[in-house]
């Protein structure tokens, strides 16, 4: 998986994978690399294998969980009788050997995709009937979210080896939306958001009781429809930002930073460890084989630099190469000219010397412009920053 792959679920069955060019999008995208067709009813959930190569996994409204090699646009497993009722979530674990799923039938399963098999099921992990999520620790153990049988909002820890008991249960409110996890397993921490909430909460998960512990509540004005969340090595070390979502409004959305406090400028060690980097441990067909590994790490110490980008090629080899063809239905088609990212550079016989001095005047000085705006709305939000919190 690399972060130019930009997988899309869609209402007419279908997953489409489009890839995103190295600098950026220069005019829109009309043609998926490949399309994943193998599902009766509306695609709700995808998400890439941690460390396999071009392994993703999706489920639809028609309950069937399919295992998808993106390179050969083939199905590598297709999980029909796991899920008797409409599948919520799905999440991998860290080396991508189980993923674990919650259903409308309120049990969470941790299914092992490559024996077709659940090795272990909590019915009612939440007796509630609203919408519940379960995602995987890094160390096994499984979070998840969801409602009591007097409908108030519950998060849970759970040790798959016993998920006879939760090893940890917190009630936090009596409001109606699900509750969304989003977890940073660098620094164990759960952020918890809730459709039709304006507000943010996050917990550290350790190994000692009672396990979920409140550290602090991010809070706005305006409810939130959604929420994205940034992988780590895309945050900015130099700001000692640990978190940066994207908030879903009406008719925009809001990026919304989170930051550490430090006076020093030097690497802050204790909040970027090493983190899982874009390139997969393995290929698929050494996964489906039966093989595991954890996720290549990381530094972060000098900001992340992202290598050279090798475009999705899809055929039966499963190779990447810097020529990336079009799919339509999931089959390989030929290169076309649409396909190519127009020039930006016109012929030197077309460009009067006088007009090209001119045109890189124009854009030094828009470029100040900017600079200087950025510093000033710096300085304004901290002028806020400081109102907010009563300084003087």
């Amino acid at each position: 998986r690399r972060s130019s792959d930009l997988p899309r679920r869609s209402s007419d069955c279908s997953v489409m994978v489009w890839q995103i060019p190295e600098n950026g999008l220069v005019a829109p995208l009309t043609e998926p690399v490949v399309t994943l067709e193998g599902h009766s009813k509306r695609v709700g959930i995808i998400t890439w294998h941690p460390t396999a190569r071009n392994v993703l996994l999706s489920a639809g409204c028609d309950n069937v969980v399919i295992i998808w090699n993106v390179g050969t646009a083939e199905e590598l497993y297709r999980l029909e009788d796991q899920h008797p009722d409409l599948i919520y979530n799905a999440c991998w674990n860290r080396n991508g050997s189980l993923f674990c799923t919650s259903c409308k039938d309120k049990s969470v399963r941790i299914i092992d995709p490559r024996r077709n098999a659940v090795i272990a099921e909590k019915e009612k992990a939440h007796e509630g009937a609203r919408p519940m999520r379960a995602i995987f620790m890094s160390d096994g153990k499984i979070f998840t979210t969801g409602f009591s049988r007097m409908s108030e909002r519950q998060l849970a820890l759970w040790d798959p080896s016993n998920l006879e008991e939760p090893m940890g249960v917190q009630e936090l409110d009596s409001s109606n939306g699900a509750l969304l996890p989003f977890y940073d397993p660098d620094t164990s921490v759960v952020y918890v958001c809730g459709k039709g909430d304006s507000s943010i909460r996050y917990f550290e998960v350790t190994d000692e009781a009672p396990f979920i512990h409140f550290l602090s509540t991010y809070g706005s004005k305006e409810p939130q429809r959604g929420m994205g969340f940034m992988p780590k090595r895309g945050l900015d070390v130099n700001k000692c930002e640990i978190a940066r979502f994207f908030k879903l409004h009406e008719r925009k959305c809001e990026p919304i930073t989170m930051t550490v406090p430090r006076k020093s400028d030097l690497f802050q060690d204790d909040l970027y460890p090493d983190t899982a980097g874009p390139e997969p441990a393995m290929e698929a067909d050494e996964w489906v084989a039966g093989k595991d590994a954890d996720p290549i790490l990381i530094s972060l110490r000098e900001g992340y630099v992202p290598t050279k980008q090798r475009d999705l090629k899809v055929n039966k080899k499963n190779v990447l190469s810097e020529n990336r063809p079009t799919a339509v239905g999931g089959k390989l088609a030929a290169p076309t000219a649409h396909t190519s990212v127009p020039s930006i550079h016109a012929p030197a016989s077309h460009v009067d010397s006088d007009q090209l001095d001119d045109v890189r005047k124009k854009l030094k000085s828009l470029e100040m412009l900017v600079r200087d705006q950025g510093n000033r709305i710096e300085q304004l939000e901290e002028q806020l920053c400081k109102f907010q919190n009563g300084d003087d």
